[in-house]
């Protein structure tokens, strides 16, 4: 078992762009990170990736994405926020403000349609643009005839996306060979539901650390309040933290669709709101699918199917002599159990205490906005070589494993293997029978 690094190098991860700004600054300084995992994908923060080791080159990449920015999914979001303003303005009970924010909700409602969950110009842009990065990053991948296999989740959204990111690979290199497919088939490691590991997670424990965590942040009064004319009326017509829930995901989910450029709905928060909404969510997030002892400490392996599955198809193309590319695509109920299973960047902190996430920077819109994306790059000095490298990135960004090396950000493929095939093995043993 190969020992896992010391904390220095796990602090490597978040040495680019981050700085020592607390993640209240960090708020402050762009409030679109408070959507969590309606983030619309942002920029990869390190511009320029550490040069591959002398005398090697990158010849294969094995890639897990989120599909992009797409509309809004929940209309009850809608629905709930006009149905509790539409009955205070008959009552006469609206303020101005709230006059004006149903208008806006109406606005957005009707901007969905019948589009509810659907792929934006700027989710298929994401993909292009993530295409193209990848491409340009690792030029030797791409070569004549490579073969660029992609597969997606069966929703329309993630289709779109992997079509969006071939077209632009197609555009830049004609030559490459493609296949894709959108199968029921590849949904057990591609979208998977596992009723079993979540009924371990649904403790009544886990529900009231929650309950009690949220109850301590919560900051919805101001809010609600100024959108009514009559603070008794709220008081006893008005369950204002569902209504402060339901707008906040709906100021979150704006920055994804064309209409987020002429509303919003953020500036019905101050900062101390914003920042305490988001603590909210990225705890709920946390109790979901990290390694805690409230959820039983096993929600991460939700994708060990998948993982499973970048390792025997790294090794089968290891032992081709030419280039080739795995996409895949897919959703964010994926990408964090699968970045909390890898340990990366120390998302596999487990703690009990909600307080401490923000001390060790478990951030949930580092992991998986829209388009989130882990990237396997595997460098090698020829097709006989046995001693394959290979480094990860998430979001783009080069991140640190839980596992020794000397050569940082690069891991030699057997150390890699050799810890995560017994954690997934004895895993199934114990639970997949």
């Amino acid at each position: 078992m190969v020992k896992r690094l010391s904390l220095i190098c796990l602090a490597l991860a978040f040495c680019v762009g981050v700085g020592a700004q607390s993640l209240k600054q960090e708020l402050k300084k762009n409030i679109h990170f408070s959507a969590g995992n309606l983030l619309a994908y942002p920029l990869p923060r390190q511009h320029t990736l550490t040069p591959a080791p002398e005398g090697r080159t990158a010849f294969y990449i094995s890639h897990y994405g989120r599909h992009g920015s797409r509309q809004q999914t929940r209309m009850a979001d809608f629905e709930y926020v006009i149905y509790i303003l539409q009955k205070a303005e008959r009552k006469g009970m609206l303020s101005p403000l709230g006059a004006d924010v149903l208008n806006r909700v109406r606005a957005m409602r009707d901007d969905v349609g019948y589009r509810a969950g659907d792929l934006t110009r700027l989710g298929a842009y994401q993909h292009r643009e993530i295409a193209r990065r990848m491409v340009e990053r690792f030029p030797s991948v791409f070569q004549p005839g490579t073969l660029v296999d992609a597969r997606s989740s069966t929703t329309i959204r993630c289709v779109l996306s992997m079509n969006s990111a071939l077209m632009q690979m197609m555009q830049q290199k004609p030559t490459l060979k493609f296949y894709q497919d959108a199968s029921l088939a590849d949904l057990y490691y591609l979208a998977v539901t596992d009723r079993d590991l979540q009924m371990r997670a649904a403790t009544v424990e886990n529900k009231d650390v929650y309950k009690a965590f949220c109850q301590k942040h919560a900051r919805w009064q101001r809010v609600v309040e100024q959108l009514f004319s009559d603070a008794d009326y709220v008081s006893t017509h008005v369950n204002g933290e569902r209504l402060n829930y339901h707008l906040f995901r709906l100021a979150s989910g704006l920055q994804n669709s064309e209409l987020g450029t002429q509303v919003t709905l953020y500036d019905l928060f101050n900062d101390d709101e914003i920042y305490h909404n988001w603590l909210r969510e990225n705890a709920f997030w946390y109790l979901s699918y990290a390694f805690t002892p409230l959820n039983g400490a096993e929600q991460p392996y939700l994708a060990r199917h998948l993982l499973r599955r970048i390792i025997t198809q790294a090794d089968s193309c290891i032992a081709l002599p030419h280039t080739s590319v795995h996409l895949r695509f897919g959703h964010d109920t994926m990408v964090l159990p699968l970045v909390c299973l890898l340990g990366l960047d120390g998302y596999d902190f487990s703690t009990d205490d909600l307080e401490q996430l923000e001390k060790h920077q478990w951030v949930n819109y580092r992991i998986f906005p829209m388009a989130g994306n882990v990237q396997f790059v595997f460098y090698r000095r020829d097709a006989q070589d046995s001693d394959v490298l290979f480094k990860v990135l998430l979001n783009e960004n080069e991140a640190t494993l839980p596992l020794q090396t000397d050569m940082a950000p690069y891991y030699h493929w057997k150390d890699f293997r050799d810890y995560y095939l017994p954690l997934l093995n004895t895993y199934g043993e114990q639970h997949d029978q």
